[in-house]
């Protein structure tokens, strides 16, 4: 196996541990593809290249260190610290619990829709808009499922683009796609008193 065979390998399991480890983030999928294809990079040039803030770029960065995909390079003098990609397998970190994860996610979006708020009137024209929206919905536990999974099979129909750059069309950008479906808990189950959801 050549050596350009071999490092298209590690790249595709890279992906595999990242999407099996970490839910998807544009910020955090931009970084790893940014590492791919520079080597190394430190938040401060990561944030010049993504355009978000270097203090939220070392925060994934730290994330996806913390999760073994990327590792420091090791420092010879000065403040910077850059970052590369970690090719090897990594060592277990302890940190595989599910739960563990759907708060930081959520915060994650949360802050990058609040970046986006804040420099919305920097976007070129034909991004300004915000198309955000929601709705209360009054669903039976399988029809909150087929819906999620409507969403799912919507979202799918762009994936390839994510792996695939080439199929992306000249003026696509990373858009953050935010879906939660769960279900509104009757007052006395929002103060903590035992009770059946609403329905």
């Amino acid at each position: 196996m050549s050596d350009g065979s071999r490092r298209v390998e590690a790249a595709d399991a890279l992906r595999d541990r990242a999407r099996r480890l970490l839910p998807d983030h544009p910020v955090r999928v931009a970084l790893l593809d940014l590492l791919a294809e520079a080597g190394t990079l430190t938040s401060t040039e990561a944030a010049a290249r993504l355009g978000h803030s270097s203090g939220l770029c070392s925060f994934h960065l730290r994330q996806l260190a913390r999760y073994g995909l990327i590792e420091e390079v090791p420092q010879r003098g000065g403040r910077a610290r850059p970052w590369r990609l970690r090719w090897d397998a990594p060592h277990s970190t302890g940190a595989d619990e599910p739960e563990e994860f759907t708060a930081l996610t959520r915060g994650l979006e949360d802050e990058s829709y609040q970046h986006w708020l804040a420099h919305r009137d920097q976007a070129p024209a034909e991004w300004q808009q915000d198309e955000s929206f929601s709705a209360v919905l009054h669903l039976t536990p399988s029809e909150a499922a087929e819906l999620a999974t409507s969403v799912r099979g919507l979202f799918a129909r762009y994936r390839d683009r994510e792996a695939h750059p080439a199929t992306r069309p000249p003026n696509a950008v990373a858009v953050a796609a935010v879906t939660r479906l769960f279900p509104l808990l009757a007052e006395e189950q929002r103060d903590g008193a035992d009770g059946a959801i609403d329905s």
